[in-house]
């Protein structure tokens, strides 16, 4: 994965900043972490790769908020079409933390408004940032409890044209903090593709040609669901099936993926590990 995110033409973070996409709409994808060295072998042409301080690979921790009754988490579940996520992200790298409010509504919008914080406390915000909460929040802000650590290291991508922003997660791991149970998605990534509109798009077709089809998830409702066994989850339990065999493929599966993707299988679990003969050659 290293060889192929090195070739990768990067774009600075300043350059990033026409292609925000705050408003926007989200496809998003979960593959076998296999087949990310020629995703991005394929990208190549058409996507430049981000670059901060010489790092392509950003480290990611998430706070997600909720009330003591998971009241986002049950809207979410219960395929409620308007929903709220209140989380506070911090990129490690450059120590940076915001304070988000994310908004997703019955047309497939995902909006998103943040703004600068020095602290992951929610009740440690100053006044001035309690009041923009307060105006965005849906909920009541003296009830919301911090609920999921998200953690991950994350790969962005941006289109030449510079209409779309492609996200790919890797290494996830969540920690539930009422519970203190932990939980991780093991060899598979999430992969989020960010537009304006439905334009055509070159990610996609790779996508395609790679057998990698959309999938509806949420990384705070699944780390929910893993990490909370009193929550309701009848409805997430078809796509945790789907993330169990995405990281325990078949045996006919691996052999589809080695053929895609000239990289093998280390044992029983999906290792990025060149091809011998690709080594040899």
């Amino acid at each position: 994965m290293l060889s192929a995110m090195t070739d990768m033409v990067p774009i600075p973070l300043a350059g990033m900043e026409s292609v925000k996409l705050m408003n926007r709409i989200d496809t998003k994808f979960v593959a076998p972490a296999c087949l990310l060295p020629e995703m991005l072998r394929l990208a190549q042409p058409d996507y430049y790769i981000q670059e901060i301080d010489g790092q392509r690979l950003a480290a990611y921790d998430t706070l997600y908020y909720d009330t003591p009754d998971l009241q986002m988490y049950l809207r979410h579940h219960d395929r409620q079409l308007h929903r709220q996520k209140i989380r506070i992200r911090t990129y490690i790298g450059s120590q940076l933390t915001f304070l988000e409010v994310k908004n997703k509504s019955n047309k497939g919008r995902t909006k998103k408004k943040r703004i600068v914080v020095q602290t992951a406390d929610l009740q440690s915000i100053d006044a001035e940032q309690r009041e923009w909460l307060t105006g965005k929040s849906w909920y009541d802000i003296s009830t919301l409890q911090p609920q999921l650590h998200t953690r991950f290291e994350r790969i962005t991508l941006v289109n030449r044209a510079k209409t779309e922003r492609l996200t790919i997660d890797t290494a996830l791991r969540w920690e539930n903090v009422q519970t203190g149970q932990k939980a991780a998605l093991g060899d598979a990534v999430i992969i989020e593709l960010k537009r304006d509109g439905y334009q055509p798009s070159e990610m996609l077709d790779i996508l395609r040609s790679l057998r990698i089809k959309p999938m509806k998830i949420s990384k705070y409702c699944i780390g929910t669901a893993l990490t909370d066994h009193t929550v309701k989850n009848n409805r997430f339990r078809p796509k945790l099936r789907q993330l169990a065999k995405l990281t325990s493929p078949t045996p006919s599966e691996r052999g589809l993926i080695e053929r895609n993707t000239q990289y093998v299988f280390n044992g029983t679990s999906m290792a990025l590990m060149e091809n011998k003969n690709n080594l040899n050659g």
